[in-house]
C-alpha cells in the first residue's frame, strides 16, 4: 500500500523532531533501509542494499532475488544516531559523528525521501530481458541491476513455447528467416551472438540442446522449465535482482538518468533497458505498454499486427469440417493482378476454424500486412505443392479406366479427396477418361490453386510473435542503444523484427539481448 501525503508529512516531521517510535507500517517503507535520508546531495553510502531494504514497502523478496541482505541491517545504527543527534540538538552541542558502519544522515532540516537506485533497470523478465541481465551482471560485476516485470511469475512465453518443450534457437539462422526491419540490419544483431555462441551458452548453463529433422533445437529434457530455471539461475548469480509483479507504468527522464515508475513505486536508474516485448500472447503480459514508453522518447512505433497466428475462413467452408486433417501445401499470397507476393511450404492444419500449422503462421504476417495495403490481396492452397494446374489436368487425362476417387486417394486423405471432389461438383466415381473438360478444369484448379476466402486472424491471443515496433534504424546497432535517447537500451520483440517459426525469434531474443546487456554494462562500468 502507498502512503497518502498525510502520512508522509507526519513521517517527515517525526523524523525532523528526531523520534524514533515505529512509524506506520505503511509508511516506515519510505524512510527505513539504505536511503533514508539521502537525496541527491547526499547519495547513499555503503554497500550493496537487499532488495527488502530498497524495494517498494510491501514488496517481500522472490526467490529470484539474488544475494539480498536480510531486511534491518544497519538499522541499530542509525537508531543510534538519531538518538545522539536528537540529544546534542537539545543541549545545543556539535553532534558526535555517526557510529562506525551506519549512514550519515543529512543536517539540513527534512527532506523528501528519494526513490530506490539501482544503476540498470531492465523492464521485462522475458526471453530479451532475462539475456540482457545475465550479461550486463556479468559484464559489471558489483552494479546493482534490477529486472522488472508485470507478471505473476517470469517467463511465462517461454514456458508455452514450442508446446511447453521451448525451441530455444534453429540449426541455420539468418536474416532471409525475418522481415520487419533491413535484412542487413537485423544480420548485422544477429552476428553478434549466432547459433554456435547460443548452443554454448546453453551447455554452460546446464542446458544440452538436440537437433530434430526440422532443424529445430530444443533442450534434452524437453521442458521449457529448464530453460527459464536456467536463465533465472544465471540472472541471480550474476547479481541480479527480479521483482514481480511490478508493472513499470512511464518512464520520465532526469539528469541523473530515468525514474521508472508503478503503483507499488519508483525505481532511479542511470541506465535503462526496454525488453517489454510486443502483445502477442498478453496473458503471459505483454500488452504492448512498452510502445508507449517508448513513444516517450519520441521512437517511432511501425504498424503492429499479429504474426505466426492462424487464419480463419467462414464457418460453413470445407476445410472447416476436416479438423485435425494435416498435409503438406504450400501457400500463396498474390496481389489483385494475380502477382505472387511470397509462399511458403510445409504442414499445413485444418481446423474447425480454418488453418494452422507451420506453413500457415509462417505466411500469415506477409499476407496480413498485405490486405492492409490492399484489401483485394489474396491466399491461393496448393494441396499438391509438386503441381501446377496444367500439370494435374493432364495427369488426370492419363488416369484412364481409374475413378477420381481412387486416383486422388493416392495423393491426399481420403476426406480431403472427397471434400475437394464435391467442391468441384465432381462425382469420385467418375473414371479418368469419361471426365469432362471443364469439371477437369475445375477439380485441377481446386487441388492446386485454390483460393481461399480468408476472414481474418486469431489475434494476439493466438499469435506467436508481433509484427512491427521500433525500426532498427532507431537503434545502434553494434549496442543496441536507442539513438534518440542515450543510456536507453531496446531488445527483443519491441523492435521491428519478426521471424519464422522454428526458434528464430528465439535467436533474436537471445542476440539482441546479449548485445544490450553487454553495452549496458560497458557503459556503465565497473564501480570504482
Amino acid at each position: 500500500m502507498v502512503a497518502t501525503d498525510a502520512e508522509c508529512l507526519q513521517a517527515l516531521e517525526t523524523q525532523r523532531l528526531g523520534i524514533v517510535a515505529p512509524l506506520d507500517a505503511r509508511v516506515g517503507g519510505l524512510f527505513s533501509g539504505p536511503f533514508a535520508g539521502a537525496s541527491e546531495d547526499h547519495p547513499p553510502q555503503g554497500g550493496k542494499p537487499s532488495a527488502a531494504e530498497r524495494g517498494p514497502e510491501n514488496s517481500p523478496p522472490t526467490r529470484e532475488h539474488g544475494h539480498a541482505r536480510k531486511q534491518g541491517e544497519l538499522g541499530s545504527g542509525r537508531m543510534a544516531d538519531r538518538t545522539r543527534a536528537n540529544a546534542s540538538r537539545k543541549s545545543g552541542a556539535p553532534s558526535s559523528p555517526p557510529a562506525a558502519g551506519s549512514r550519515a544522515q543529512p543536517s539540513e532540516g527534512p527532506r523528501t525521501a528519494p526513490h530506490p537506485r539501482a544503476d540498470i533497470v531492465i523492464v521485462g523478465a522475458g526471453a530479451a530481458g532475462l539475456m540482457a541481465a545475465v550479461w550486463a551482471g556479468r559484464a559489471v560485476p558489483g552494479r546493482r541491476i534490477v529486472v522488472l516485470d508485470g507478471a505473476r511469475k517470469p517467463g511465462a512465453k517461454i514456458l508455452i513455447a514450442g508446446g511447453g518443450r521451448c525451441n530455444v534457437t534453429h540449426d541455420h539462422v539468418d536474416a532471409s528467416a525475418f522481415a520487419g526491419s533491413s535484412r542487413k540490419a537485423i544480420e548485422k544483431v544477429l552476428r553478434r551472438f549466432d547459433v554456435p555462441q547460443t548452443v554454448a551458452f546453453f551447455e554452460e548453463l546446464g542446458v544440452g540442446l538436440e537437433r530434430e529433422e526440422t532443424g529445430k533445437l530444443f533442450p534434452t529434457t524437453g521442458r521449457a522449465r529448464t530453460v527459464l530455471d536456467a536463465l533465472l539461475r544465471a540472472a541471480r548469480d550474476a547479481g541480479v535482482d527480479i521483482l514481480h509483479p511490478r508493472r513499470v507504468e512511464s518512464v520520465t527522464t532526469v539528469p541523473r538518468g530515468f525514474v521508472v515508475t508503478g503503483r507499488w513505486g519508483h525505481f532511479d536508474a542511470r541506465h535503462l533497458v526496454l525488453a517489454t516485448g510486443g502483445t502477442s500472447v498478453p496473458k503471459t503480459g505483454s500488452d504492448g505498454h512498452g510502445y508507449e514508453i517508448a513513444r516517450t522518447f519520441r521512437h517511432t512505433i511501425t504498424r503492429v499486427f499479429p504474426a505466426l497466428v492462424p487464419l480463419t475462413l467462414p464457418k460453413d467452408h470445407f476445410i472447416t469440417r476436416l479438423s485435425g486433417l494435416t498435409v503438406d501445401a504450400t501457400l500463396e499470397v498474390v496481389s489483385a493482378t494475380g502477382k505472387r507476393l511470397s509462399s511458403f511450404t510445409g504442414s499445413t492444419l485444418c481446423t474447425h476454424f480454418g488453418l494452422s500449422g507451420p506453413s500457415v503462421l509462417d505466411i500469415s504476417r506477409f499476407y496480413i500486412e498485405a490486405v492492409l495495403d490492399d484489401p483485394r490481396v489474396g491466399l491461393i492452397i496448393n494441396w499438391l505443392p509438386k503441381h501446377t494446374p496444367e500439370t494435374f489436368e493432364n495427369e488426370l487425362l492419363d488416369i484412364g479406366h481409374t475413378n477420381v476417387s481412387g486416383h486422388l486417394g493416392r495423393l491426399l486423405p481420403d476426406r480431403l479427396a472427397a471434400a475437394l471432389c464435391a467442391f468441384s461438383n465432381v462425382d469420385p466415381k467418375t473414371p479418368g477418361h469419361h471426365l469432362q473438360r471443364d469439371d477437369r478444369k475445375m477439380l485441377a484448379r481446386a487441388v492446386t490453386r485454390l483460393l481461399l476466402p480468408i476472414t481474418g486472424n486469431r489475434g494476439f491471443g493466438h499469435a506467436e510473435v508481433t509484427a512491427g515496433g521500433i525500426p532498427l534504424t532507431e537503434i545502434r546497432l553494434d549496442t543496441m542503444e536507442s539513438r534518440l535517447r542515450p543510456g536507453l537500451y531496446v531488445c527483443g520483440e519491441i523492435c521491428d523484427v519478426d521471424g519464422r517459426i522454428g526458434g528464430f525469434n528465439f535467436q533474436w531474443a537471445w542476440a539482441s539481448g546479449y548485445t544490450a546487456g553487454v553495452s549496458v554494462g560497458r557503459a556503465e562500468g565497473p564501480r570504482s
